[in-house]
């Protein structure tokens, strides 16, 4: 499932993919952004333009969002590990949209 289909993905439950393509062997990594700024937009609004600055190509899927706290569940690849994954999301929270969140670690 890539980050551009993830409404036509079979699920198994909530945020649950029923099966991984093959160029996931890598598994996932799980991000936790934060909302650090009462002013900034809540997480419902947030989860939308963050997934759309982050490369369409990449296996994610929202696993929980709130107000305050947003859970991505990014698969890996062989050219996409966790360095690649951490730097993408700070490139996206830099993002003057997203200003007041940031990556919780």
């Amino acid at each position: 499932m890539t980050c551009s289909d993830r409404k036509t993905a079979h699920a198994t439950g909530p945020g649950r993919v029923a099966s991984h393509p093959a160029d996931h062997p890598a598994g996932h990594v799980d991000v936790i952004t934060v909302r650090r700024d009462s002013t900034a937009p809540t997480g419902e609004t947030t989860v939308v333009r963050l997934l759309s600055l982050l490369p369409a190509h990449w296996a994610c899927i929202p696993r929980s969002v709130g107000s305050d706290r947003i859970a991505l569940r990014i698969g890996l690849t062989r050219t996409v590990d966790r360095p690649t994954v951490h730097r993408a999301v700070s490139g996206a929270l830099a993002d003057r949209a997203l200003e007041g969140w940031t990556e919780e670690r």
